[in-house]
Parts: C-alpha cells; sequence; structure tokens
C-alpha cells in the first residue's frame, strides 16, 4: 500500500487524468482538485496553526476549543470529520491538528487502503497520540471500513491469521490515536462510521475579503508583487476556493512576469485571466458553453442532462460533476423537474434579454 502525501493525491489524479482526457489540459485552471506538481506548491503555502488559518470562522473557533481541552487533560482529542467541496482547506486543517498537538501526522487516503490489512499496517505501527488523516474517507473498501469501526471505539484490531474453518482471529491492541477524516460527499459515508466521529465540520466556500487575504498571503510567500487592485480581481473570480485562488495567482504572475513589468495589478490581472479563459463571475470554457448550449440551442431550457451533454460533445458526468453546481451556486441556472434551466442571470451574464415568460417556469421546489 502507498502511504503518506503520494497516496492523498492518487484519487485526484484519477479524476484529473479522466478530465484531462475528455477536456484537454488547458480546461484544468479552474478545477479544485489538485495534481502532484500542485500539491508541492501548496505545501509551502499552507497555513501552520489556527492562528494563521484564513476564514471557516465558526470551526476554528470549535477546533480551539477541542484541541485546547485535549491539551490539557492530556488525552487525545476526539476523531474529528471534515466535509466539504475540495480545495477548501480539509488537508491543511489536519496538518493543523497535528502541529497543535505536537503530534506525528499519518497520511493516507481512501482509495489507498484496498484491504483491511493495509489498514491494520498503519495502526499496528502507531505512536500514542498520533494524528492519522484520511482523504476522501468515504472510498474506504468495506473490510478495512469495519476493520476502523473498532479501531476508533476501542483502539483495537483484529488481524485475521490463516483462511477457512481454521481461521483465527488475534486481538491486537493500538496505541490511542485522533483519526480525521475528510470527505467530499458526506452523504456516501455509512452511518456507524460517521457516528463514530465526535467532530463533524463542514467548510463553507470562502468570502471575497477572505480570500484577497489568502492571496495577498500566497504572494510574499511567492514573492510575488500585488496591488490591493490585483487581489481583489482575483478574489472575485476565485469561487470561493482557496487552491483556485492560489493558482489563479500564479497563472497571472507568470503573465506579469512575461508580458508586464512584473507587477500584479488589476488590469494586469484582468488580461491575464481573459487569456485564461477565466471571466469575472469565475466561469471557465466548460461553464460557459453549458449556460451558452441552455440559452441558445435551447431557448433557456428546460433541457434534459443527456441531450446537453451530447450538444457540448461532454460525457453527461462531467457536465453535472464539474460545471452544474458552480453554476447553480452563482444563480445563473436552475434545475427544475423537467430539465435544467438558464435564470435571468443567466441570460443577463450572455449579454443576452431574458424572455418575459422565464420568471412562469416552475421550479424545484413548485
Amino acid at each position: 500500500m502507498t502511504e503518506g502525501p503520494d497516496a492523498l493525491t492518487r484519487a485526484e489524479e484519477a479524476e484529473l487524468a479522466t478530465r484531462r482526457q475528455a477536456r484537454g489540459p488547458a480546461d484544468d485552471t479552474m478545477s479544485a482538485l489538485a495534481d502532484a506538481d500542485e500539491r508541492a506548491i501548496e505545501s509551502a503555502l499552507r497555513p501552520k496553526r489556527l492562528t494563521e488559518f484564513t476564514g471557516q470562522a465558526r470551526v476554528r473557533e470549535q477546533l480551539s476549543l477541542i484541541l485546547t481541552s485535549a491539551l490539557r487533560r492530556g488525552r487525545p482529542p476526539d476523531h474529528l470529520l471534515l466535509s466539504g467541496p475540495p480545495g477548501l482547506g480539509k488537508t491543511t486543517i489536519a496538518m493543523i491538528v497535528a502541529a497543535e498537538l505536537g503530534a506525528p501526522l499519518r497520511i493516507t487516503s481512501g482509495p489507498a487502503i484496498e484491504r483491511s490489512g493495509d489498514l491494520a499496517a498503519i495502526l499496528s505501527t502507531l505512536s500514542e497520540g498520533e494524528v492519522v488523516f484520511i482523504d476522501e474517507i468515504h472510498r474506504l473498501a468495506r473490510p478495512a471500513e469495519e476493520m476502523l469501526y473498532l479501531a476508533m471505539e476501542d483502539f483495537r484490531v483484529d488481524v485475521v491469521i490463516g483462511k477457512g474453518p481454521g481461521a483465527t482471529a488475534i486481538p491486537l491492541e493500538i496505541a490511542p490515536f485522533t483519526l480525521v477524516g475528510a470527505t467530499t460527499r458526506a452523504g456516501l459515508l455509512p452511518a456507524p462510521l460517521r457516528d463514530r466521529f465526535g467532530f463533524t465540520a463542514h467548510l463553507d466556500f470562502y468570502a471575497p475579503d477572505e480570500l484577497e487575504h489568502i492571496i495577498r498571503r500566497s504572494a510574499g510567500l511567492l514573492g510575488v508583487t500585488l496591488t490591493d487592485e490585483g487581489a481583489t480581481e482575483l478574489s472575485t473570480r476565485s469561487r470561493g476556493t482557496p487552491r483556485i485562488a492560489n493558482r489563479l495567482l500564479r497563472r497571472v504572475r507568470d503573465y506579469a512576469e512575461v508580458r508586464a513589468d512584473g507587477v500584479v495589478t488589476r488590469e494586469v490581472a484582468r488580461i491575464a485571466l481573459e487569456l485564461y479563459e477565466v471571466d469575472a463571475r469565475g466561469l471557465d470554457r466548460l461553464d460557459r458553453g453549458v449556460l451558452d448550449a441552455v440559452v441558445r440551442r435551447f431557448g433557456g431550457g428546460p433541457v434534459g442532462l443527456s441531450t446537453l451533454a451530447v450538444a457540448l460533445g461532454e460525457e453527461a458526468e462531467t457536465v453535472e460533476v464539474v460545471a452544474e453546481p458552480f453554476l447553480v451556486r452563482c444563480g445563473l441556472l436552475t434545475r427544475t423537474p423537467r430539465g435544467r434551466v438558464a435564470t435571468a442571470a443567466g441570460w443577463a451574464h450572455l449579454g443576452l434579454t431574458p424572455p418575459p415568460s422565464l420568471a412562469e417556469l416552475p421550479t424545484l421546489f413548485d
């Protein structure tokens, strides 16, 4: 089994490879997933302590109480579950938890744990108080998941020796530890696993002012000269996601160094992001393609997902998982019982006037 930072990227690498095959490498600028090279850059930009972490104020306050209480008691804190879309800081928070506790951190991912023996190999070598981070924990193999139940509750695993009628289960005590699980799809977690976490936090998208603070901090670490207006321009196009904000900062930095004087101003950021096909709302080529198809080809909708995917030459899953969530969150697209419908804001974003009948269309909750 692969363990450590490489294991953490396996699930995202597979999804990125699929997306690149369908869309081409140039369309990953606004993806919230990170490949191995980007994770190496991210490691230098991650905050190391809760006091350095920007955004998620309620989660930070709750974690501060849990970790401070655990340190005073001299015991490992409860197991922690972090959920939310990719790129919001779940891995960073896991690293901060270990740093605040002064404990080692063991990193792996759900897809990397293919057998219960893989999990037993990790848990049996833990030192007391160590933090174990499992990314995409909802993708754990079923045998490993069942072994994790006992480990989380009783700090014990049963190792099965042999096969068939002669198989013997040997109980193995393990050191008390803290599990930090991260998932982008909390609904797929089995209830028995979810209930074993003492604290569950959901990470929300970031406000533009929080992203501005993150961008300025990253610019300082990267040695990028950035104006306040440039930071504002980047923050409004980053989809509320720090990972995308940092990626756009690096792309705009490249443009500023090659085609400008090296200073990231509002105008430099605007021209650079137009080059990378990122508009003022943060929509990329695929997002605009979906919206344009609904409006221009299908009169604003409603249109079914499969029909829309065929019109775009994309897989239905790509449209549904990659483009639709952000369009719906921005209020540019809605899902109705009859299909996808462009809102008045969606028509306006394309510079078109919505039809008067648009307001009469039923919504999902009508």
